[in-house]
This record gives C-alpha cells, sequence and structure tokens, in this order.
C-alpha cells in the first residue's frame, strides 16, 4: 500500500485523485487508505460564493457587442470624447523625463491634497486637512470600494438609490455589506427622497450611499432635498458615502452641493471625488477621497495595502489640471450643454419621454411607452437594424426598466445621425 510520487520525467496522471498534502499523507495510520470520495474539485468552485453571485457588467456588454460592427454610433460608454488637454499631458510627461517614476507617499502627493482641499474649500465652502484627511485614489471606483470596505461589517445594510452607476451594489456586497435598493423613477426626474430612506431604515442600516449628479439618469438633488436626507442621516445616527464624480457637469442653472458641506454633515460624510469626467482623465485614473481623520485612518488601511499608491505622472497631470484646467473644463461644459438640449429636444420629438437631466452627460428615455418594446429588445434591435449604439437601463438596476441610457459625451454631429437613426426605428416600431 505504498505511496508512488510521480517521477520528475513523468507527468502527473489527471485522474480524480486525493487534494492532500505530503505531510497529512505520510502521517496517515499504517493500512489507512483515503476515502474514494475526495476528488478534485472544478476550477470555478475555487471562487467564493460572494463573487460568483455577481453579474457582469451590462455596460460592457454591449460595448463588446459593437466593438465588432462596423458604422456604428456608440451612445454607451460614459467617458468624454475630449482628449486630456495639452498642459496636463505636458504635466505628466515632464515629470517622467525628469525621472519621477518612483512611490509617492501612500496617500498621494501633498501638493495635490493640498490643491484639492482648497478647491473644495472655494467651491463648497467645506474644509479638509491635506495631511489626515484627503487620499488620493486610483479613481473614483478605488475611492468607492475603499471606503465600502473601511466601513462596513458582514451583515451591515446600506441604502441606496437606483438606476445607479453599475458598481454601487457589487462593492457594498464585496465589502460584505447587505445593499438596500431605492427605486426612483420619471414621476420624481428619478430623485431619491429623504422620506424613501427613512423608510428603508432598520436596525442594521449603517450608511447611505448616494451618487448625483446621476449616472445613468443625470439627476441632480438640490440643497432642500439634500438637507432634508442629512436630517435622516442625523436621526438614525448613519454615516453618509456620496459620489460625486459628475459635479463640475450641472447645468440650467443648477449648482452642485457638496453633501458634507452641509450642517453638522462634515463629520458623519465620505466624499468621493476625481478628475475623469471634468477633465476628459478617464484613462489617467485619478481620484481622490474625503473624510474625517478618524475615518480616513481605515480608508487608508486599505488603501495602502490594496494599491500603495496612485500613479505618480497621472498625479503631476491632476496637479496641472488644477492649476490650469478651469479653462478646459468650462469649454467642454459648454459643448455637453448643447449637445444634452439637443438630445433632450430630440427624444421628445420622437415620442421618447425624455425628463431634462440638470447633470452628468448622459438622457434616460423611456422607450417602453412609445414602442412596445423593452429596454433590450430596444438597444438590441437598433443596434442590429440602424447601426446605433445604447445602454438598456436595467444594466443600472431593475427600476430603469422601459429605458436606455444615451450618453451624449459624442460629437454633435454624431448625435445628429443617431437621433436621425433612433428617429427612423421609432417610426417603424409603430408601423410595425
Amino acid at each position: 500500500m505504498g505511496f508512488e510520487r510521480p517521477s520528475p520525467l513523468r507527468p502527473r496522471r489527471r485522474t480524480a485523485e486525493p487534494v492532500v498534502s505530503r505531510r497529512v499523507l505520510e502521517a496517515r495510520p499504517r493500512g489507512y487508505t483515503l476515502p474514494v470520495s475526495i476528488t478534485r474539485r472544478p476550477t470555478e468552485a475555487f471562487l467564493s460564493e460572494r463573487v460568483r453571485g455577481i453579474a457582469p457588467s451590462g455596460i460592457r456588454r454591449f460595448f463588446d457587442m459593437l466593438a465588432e460592427m462596423d458604422d456604428v454610433i456608440s451612445l454607451t460608454i460614459g467617458e468624454p470624447d475630449f482628449t486630456t488637454p495639452e498642459p496636463i499631458t505636458r504635466a505628466a510627461i515632464d515629470s517622467l523625463e525628469h525621472g519621477q517614476t518612483h512611490y509617492t507617499a501612500n496617500g498621494g502627493m501633498l501638493e495635490l491634497r493640498q490643491m484639492i482641499a482648497q478647491s473644495l474649500e472655494d467651491r463648497y465652502a467645506v474644509t479638509y486637512d491635506p495631511a489626515r484627511e484627503l487620499t488620493i485614489t486610483v479613481g473614483a471606483s478605488e475611492a468607492v470600494d475603499a471606503s465600502l470596505r473601511a466601513i462596513l461589517d458582514p451583515g451591515d445594510e446600506v441604502i441606496y438609490h437606483e438606476p445607479c452607476f453599475v458598481a454601487y451594489a457589487p462593492c457594498i456586497e464585496l465589502a460584505g455589506g447587505v445593499p438596500v435598493r431605492i427605486a426612483t423613477g420619471d414621476d420624481h426626474d428619478f430623485q431619491v427622497s429623504a422620506d424613501q430612506i427613512e423608510a428603508a431604515v432598520t436596525p442594521r442600516t449603517k450608511a447611505i450611499f448616494l451618487g448625483y449628479p446621476n449616472n445613468p439618469t443625470g439627476a441632480v438633488l438640490d440643497r432642500d432635498e439634500l438637507a432634508a436626507i442629512a436630517a435622516v442621516a442625523e436621526r438614525h445616527d448613519l454615516l453618509v458615502v456620496t459620489d460625486e464624480i459628475y459635479d463640475r457637469l450641472v447645468y440650467g442653472g443648477h449648482q452642485h452641493v457638496a453633501f458634507s458641506a452641509l450642517d453638522g454633515m462634515r463629520d458623519r460624510t465620505v466624499l468621493i471625488g476625481g478628475f475623469s469626467k471634468a477633465y476628459a482623465m478617464t484613462g489617467w485614473r485619478i481620484g481622490y477621497v474625503a473624510a474625517p481623520a478618524e475615518l480616513m485612518t481605515g480608508i487608508a488601511k486599505v488603501h495602502q495595502y490594496g494599491i500603495m499608491c496612485a500613479p505618480t505622472p497621472a498625479q503631476f497631470a491632476a496637479i496641472e489640471a488644477l492649476r490650469s484646467g478651469e479653462p478646459y473644463v468650462q469649454g467642454m461644459l459648454d459643448e455637453y450643454d448643447r449637445r444634452r438640449v439637443l438630445m433632450t429636444r430630440r427624444f421628445n420629438e420622437m415620442g421618447l419621454h425624455c425628463f431634462e437631466p440638470g447633470g452628468a452627460f448622459y438622457c434616460f428615455p423611456n422607450v417602453t411607452d412609445a414602442t412596445g418594446l423593452d429596454e433590450e429588445t430596444f438597444a438590441q434591435r437598433l443596434l442590429a437594424e440602424e447601426r446605433v449604439a445604447v445602454v438598456p437601463g436595467t444594466a443600472f438596476g431593475p427600476s430603469g426598466a422601459g429605458h436606455v441610457r444615451a450618453c451624449y459625451a459624442t460629437s454633435y454631429e454624431e448625435i445628429v445621425e443617431a437621433m436621425d437613426r433612433m428617429e427612423r426605428f421609432v417610426a417603424s416600431c409603430r408601423a410595425a
């Protein structure tokens, strides 16, 4: 009954064999035989149940489909069609040419943190200690992940609104939390209310997660509604995590209000921002998180062990963005506004009800009422028949049913052509 070790010259047999260590085999009692039932498990079984239960992004699915098609106008991916302004790119190149290729401090370059703190104070009258209350992250996405992992214990509930960015609920789950969904809809321009949030609070609730200006709807919240939500957080002693990546992209007289700037909210808010959208820097992967020092201690641990620090050349680029990028931001904002007005008007003229988005760069029209098609069928047929790509609203949660997301961060001329094609498609659906 001896155990035959595989020869180094002989390939290991691929039959079902016990998965046990040599130490266990050599320590077994004389005459002991391993149970026949212990066999190799399928490779995918090594994935955690938590990860296996999370669906892949519905945005990327349509993006991958259109990559293999010709003559497609894509209104899918939420990133600026502008290239990064030249002075910002030049600052990164200069940093490389001068040998700035090493780690920075875990929290990021102090100069960059100081400039972000000054920008937040100037725009929103909220102050942060750059050394202790700001961390530079690999995009706002890492800031979301690190913040949730730092604050959540298994079973903690986080109330969030949807439709919303596809990562919110998965990041809550990956951090061990329980996402508690609140549906918003056309009837209130996709604005979550304080009453809805309060009705969802339970003894397990630890935090509220807000994402405004909103992706995918373009909705914004005014100061009065934010203040009402702040009162709920205060009344139930809750933390508020707020993704404000689109804070610079607001239109039509709307003014963004940083949640932490509200009375009493600075010490119970984790504020997340970044450079991707306003400065056309999606590929640079530079974001930040601002929070009270007591919370930042934990967030910084997650960031430190998971990332070390954000890319050094990108941090130099972000410094230049804050130093000289404002005229570029305003120029891009004006152009987005022009496209926003066009797209909203065209959707409503063709009978696809679309409320006027107040922020970000998305329209979220209702396609089902006018065509009778659900959002998935509408998007698939529009792509196949007219070569226009949009994202089904349910990619952003169940309450996105009946809608599609169309991004106007593409050229004005392409939007005109896309709307012409879509109008032709809608007419054909009505005639069928």
